[in-house]
C-alpha cells in the first residue's frame, strides 16, 4: 500500500478557554458543511482564559466564511504535511529519521493509528521545509 504524503492548509485561531469555547467554533464550521480531518486544541499557557485551535480542512467559500466568522484564519507561519498509509511498527522513527537526515527541524508532529491505517501531520516553520519534508518522506516510504 502506497502513503498519501500531501500539503495541507491549517487553520488556526484563539478560542475561549471556558466551557462551549471551542463548541462555538467547531459548530460554526460543522454548520457550513465542514468535516474536520484534525483538530487540535489547548490552552494559551500565555493568554490566560483563552486557547488556540489547529483545524484541517476549510474548504470552499461558505466554510472559510464561517471560520473567518469563528475567529480562524489560515495560517501563514505554519506549513503542514500530511501523511496518511498503513500503520506499522517503527513508522515514526522512520519518518522522523528521514526528517533529521534532511536537516529539517520540526515546528510540531500530531499523529494517530485506527487499526491498520495511520496519519501524521508534520508542522513546519517555512514552506520550502515543507517541501524538503515531502521529498524525504516520498522516499523514505517507497
Amino acid at each position: 500500500m502506497a502513503y498519501s504524503i500531501k500539503k495541507v492548509d491549517v487553520w488556526a485561531g484563539e478560542v475561549a478557554d471556558r466551557p462551549g469555547g471551542l463548541a462555538a467554533t467547531i459548530a460554526a464550521l460543522s454548520n457550513a458543511g465542514a468535516n474536520l480531518e484534525f483538530l487540535i486544541a489547548r490552552r494559551a499557557a500565555d493568554k490566560p482564559g483563552t486557547g488556540v485551535v489547529f483545524v484541517t480542512p476549510v474548504r470552499g467559500a461558505k466554510q472559510k466564511a464561517a471560520a473567518q466568522g469563528a475567529g480562524l484564519s489560515m495560517s501563514d507561519s505554519l506549513h503542514s504535511v500530511r501523511v496518511e498509509g498503513p500503520d506499522r511498527a517503527g513508522l515514526g522513527a522512520k519518518m522522523t529519521g528521514a526528517l533529521a537526515g534532511a536537516g529539517i527541524n520540526l515546528r510540531g508532529l500530531s499523529g494517530a493509528a485506527i487499526g491498520r491505517r495511520a496519519v501524521t501531520y508534520f508542522g513546519f516553520d517555512s514552506g520550502a521545509d515543507a517541501d524538503t519534508a515531502m521529498r524525504a518522506l516520498k522516499k523514505a516510504l517507497k
